[in-house]
């Protein structure tokens, strides 16, 4: 029996007459993906694909990279035989022999209608067979175990547990945007999610240096990394802050600070966003979660924009973000301490029912065109690798402390968008 990694579509499947497409993008991933470990090649038949394995293939490492592509719905590790009943019996029943269960079902599923028996014969066949040798039980609903039989060419695919994978669909079939990345842990969760539903996404990120430590643009590298794993790249880009923040606070008042930060991010962004050929913008704002993000704030914000600006998880609560930057290997890095560009000049009281009349008239006395022209002629480009090396790739921590981490840029929940509703 030869090995291969059987792989199901998710959302795929329903994209009728442009599925072609979709699958094309997927097998480009899963190659370059898997470019660097041992395989026997990555086949598409019959609705599915196939990784052929050899002796020397990293089970294991394959599967955690699978685990984190989108685009696809399970997978499961199989044994390959031809497709004829004979030799499908005979390699079951060796494999069921290394197993122990009280009941089970038999799953068949014929990819072509070429194949001689329907799935149900397939089912009833095998069945008695497994019984048989077995004395198990079957069990349509909830069995200690379920053979799957996939009959796809002229060949059976035979495994007993799937894997789930990460959904979605495929990168880069859904545009670039720009995500403005902090250190906290909002806005790596709000760049997956963008990337799960087929997104390319870029980052920026707002420093202070040398006002603050390096260690905030070290921290978004290392996040970049482990989501560039979802992507296979990280272009990142580092825009100096510092200079726009001290002449807020000289020329604005205290309580709307936090806003004018905001709507300088939003348009450095937007410029850098269309230098790059990005349709849109993200940010991790929660609504209601902070100061920052009341209803009102968001709205003012918004309004020094002209591209759209997608918030993935405006409806999402604290503890919903928490779990998923768990699972995705964020969570452990977003709560390191360190100093952001919000840290600095943080009013006291911050507004949190901003007027847009009132934000504008405030920012009329800034050089707007000037202040944003600085800040792109000194962002710095950086082009950042997947981060394959990580032990969060293969443990996601699970202990549900509250965090103090901080997500100072408009990309999440941070010290300068702090304050009490």
């Amino acid at each position: 029996m030869r090995r291969a990694i059987l792989i199901h579509y998710h959302e795929i499947n329903l994209k009728g007459n442009n599925r072609g497409w979709f699958e094309t993008r997927l097998h480009q991933h899963v190659r370059a993906l898997l470019q660097d470990l041992p395989h026997g090649g990555i086949e598409r038949l019959s609705g599915r694909m196939f990784v052929r394995l050899e002796p020397a293939s990293p089970v294991e490492e394959i599967e955690t990279r699978l685990r984190r592509v989108f685009g696809i719905a399970n997978f499961a590790s199989a044994w390959e035989v031809p497709a004829d009943m004979e030799p499908i019996r005979a390699s079951l029943a060796d494999l069921i022999r290394e197993r122990s269960f009280r009941s089970f079902k038999i799953a068949a599923r014929r990819g072509t209608k070429d194949f001689p028996f329907t799935s149900q014969q397939i089912n009833e066949d095998l069945g008695r067979m497994v019984q048989e040798l077995t004395g198990a039980a079957v069990r349509l609903e909830e069995p200690e175990q379920v053979c799957y039989v996939e009959i796809a060419g002229a060949s059976a695919y035979l495994y007993f547990d799937r894997i789930p994978g990460s959904g979605g669909l495929p990168t880069r079939t859904g545009g670039n945007v720009l995500c403005l990345l902090s250190g906290g842990i909002d806005s790596p969760v709000a760049a997956f999610r963008m990337m799960r539903r087929g997104c390319n996404v870029l980052f920026v990120h707002f420093h202070s240096f040398p006002h603050t430590t390096p260690e905030s643009q070290e921290k978004v590298r290392r996040l970049v990394g482990i989501l560039a794993r979802y992507q296979l790249t990280g272009k990142l880009l580092l825009v100096p802050f510092a200079d726009v923040q001290r002449e807020i606070v000289a020329y604005s008042p205290p309580p709307l600070r936090v806003i004018l930060y905001r709507r300088f991010m939003v348009r450095i962004a937007e410029a850098l966003a269309a230098r790059e050929k990005a349709l849109a913008l993200v940010t991790g704002d929660s609504l209601g979660q902070v100061a920052s993000q009341t209803l009102e704030n968001l709205r003012a914000v918004s309004a020094a924009a002209t591209m759209p600006i997608f918030r993935p998880l405006i409806g999402s609560d604290k503890e919903e973000i928490m779990r998923t930057a768990r699972e995705i290997g964020t969570y452990e890095t977003s709560i390191q301490p360190d100093v952001d560009c919000c840290t600095l000049f943080v009013p006291k009281h911050p507004e949190t029912m901003a007027r847009l009349e009132q934000v504008e008239q405030a920012e009329a006395g800034l050089e707007v065109s000037r202040l944003v022209g600085s800040c792109l002629s000194a962002a710095a480009r950086e082009t950042l690798p997947p981060d394959f090396s990580s032990a969060a790739l293969r443990a996601n921590p699970v202990d549900f402390k509250e965090s103090t981490g901080s997500d100072g840029n408009p990309g999440g929940t941070g010290s300068c968008a702090r304050g009490s509703l």
